[in-house]
C-alpha cells in the first residue's frame, strides 16, 4: 500500500511525526509532500529534524497560501506516484489542496468532524468541504462522529483521537528535560506567560492593536515567539507593548518546553490549545469560538475574543479544574489510522 501525506504548516508537521512512524511499521509506503505553504525554516524544516521525520519526496516550495496553486502541483504528483489514499491533516489551505487535488484517489483526513460554528473562519469552510471529499475520516472523537453524521457526509468515519495527543505525551518530557529555553530567556516555571496570535483575522491592526493591548495587561512576562505574518504586522505599527517580549519563532521542542512550563497561555492557536490541557495548563482562546469545544465546557479554557479587557481578566483568573478527564485520545491514534489504512 502507498499513501501521499500532504504537509505545509507547523501543525502538521507535528501530527505528520507519529503517523509516518506508525506506517512505517505497519509496512505502508508513505511519501510525503510539502506544499511550502509555511517556508520559514523555523516553521518547517525544524520540524523534519527535531522529530526525525523522513525528508519529504516532494517539496514544492509555493510559498504561497493559494488553494488553487497547490491545488495543481499537489495533482502532478498524486498522478506520478498513485497512491492508494491521499492522507491530509486538519483544516489548513494546504489540507483543502490536497483533498482536491486526489481527484479519483480516496482521501483520508485526520481531524475530520470539528466544528467551530464561526462561518467566518476561512478553516472551517476548509473542514467542511474535505470532509465532504473524504472517503476515510479519522475523528478525534465522539462529538465529531456526530457532527458528521449529521452532516450526512459520504465517507466512513473512524474514531481514533488525536494524532497531536500522540506526540505531546511521547515529546513534552524530553523537551522539559533537553532544552535550555527558560534559562535562555531567564524565567522560572510557572513565572510568565506564553502567546502566540497568527490567524489572519487576528493579525489585522484593529484586532491585532486590541489583542496587543490586553496581553500589555496581563502580569508578565508575556513571551510571544511570532510567526512571520504577526512580527510584520507588529513591526509595521511601532513595537509590541512594554511586558510582551517578542522573540523569534521556536523549534518544536524549544516551544513545547516554554508552553508546558508557563503560568497560562494565550492564543488563537487550534492546536495550543490542546495541548495546553495535556500539559496541564489553563487557555486563554483569542477568538470568539473554537473547534474544540471540550476544553471550554470543563473549564480549561475561556473565550474571550479581542477584548482587552477580558483577555487581562481571564489570564488573571485561569486556573485548571481539579478533575480533568480524558480528551481527544489516549496516545495511540497514530497506530489505529494505520490499522484502519491497512485493514479498508
Amino acid at each position: 500500500m502507498r499513501v501521499l501525506s500532504v504537509v505545509g504548516n507547523r501543525p502538521q508537521f507535528i501530527k505528520s511525526g507519529p503517523v509516518s512512524v506508525a506506517l512505517r511499521g505497519r509496512g505502508i509506503d508513505e511519501v510525503v509532500v510539502h506544499t511550502g505553504q509555511h517556508y520559514d525554516r523555523e516553521l518547517s524544516q525544524v520540524f523534519f529534524d527535531e522529530l526525525d521525520l523522513p525528508p519529504p519526496a516532494h517539496s514544492l516550495d509555493l510559498h504561497t497560501p493559494d488553494v488553487e496553486r497547490m491545488r495543481a502541483a499537489i495533482a502532478v504528483v498524486v498522478a506520478a506516484e498513485r497512491p492508494d489514499y491521499v492522507l491530509v491533516y486538519g483544516d489548513t489551505n494546504s489540507t483543502l489542496a490536497g483533498a482536491r487535488a486526489a481527484g479519483e484517489t480516496p482521501v483520508a483526513h485526520v481531524e475530520a468532524g470539528l466544528r467551530s460554528g464561526d462561518l467566518s473562519m476561512p478553516e472551517e469552510h476548509n473542514r467542511m468541504e474535505v470532509d465532504r471529499l473524504a472517503a476515510l475520516l479519522f475523528a478525534p472523537d465522539e462529538r465529531s462522529r456526530a457532527i458528521l453524521l449529521a452532516e450526512g457526509v459520504r465517507g466512513r468515519t473512524e474514531v481514533v483521537g488525536d494524532v497531536m495527543a500522540d506526540a505531546s505525551f511521547r515529546l513534552a518530557p524530553l523537551a522539559r528535560e533537553s532544552s535550555p529555553i527558560l534559562d535562555a530567556l531567564g524565567v522560572e516555571p510557572g513565572s510568565y506567560a506564553v502567546a502566540t496570535v497568527h490567524r489572519e483575522a487576528n493579525v489585522r491592526p484593529d484586532r491585532l492593536a486590541r489583542i496587543l493591548e490586553g496581553l500589555a495587561r496581563v502580569e508578565g512576562p508575556v513571551i510571544l515567539p511570532a510567526h512571520p505574518r504577526t512580527s510584520a504586522a507588529v513591526r509595521s505599527r511601532g513595537q509590541a507593548p512594554g511586558p510582551v517580549r517578542m522573540s523569534q519563532p521556536l523549534g518544536y521542542l524549544d516551544f513545547t518546553a516554554l508552553a508546558s512550563q508557563a503560568r497560562v497561555i494565550l492564543t488563537d492557536s487550534g492546536g495550543l490549545q490542546k495541548e495546553a490541557y495535556w500539559y496541564g495548563i489553563p487557555c486563554v482562546t483569542l477568538r470568539p469560538s473554537t473547534e474544540w469545544k471540550d476544553t471550554v465546557e470543563v473549564g480549561a479554557n475561556v473565550l474571550v475574543d479581542d477584548d482587552p479587557d477580558a483577555i487581562a481578566e481571564a489570564a488573571a483568573e485561569a486556573r485548571m479544574p481539579e478533575e480533568r478527564p480524558e480528551l481527544y485520545g489516549d496516545g495511540h491514534a497514530a497506530d489505529r489510522i494505520a490499522e484502519s489504512l491497512v485493514s479498508l
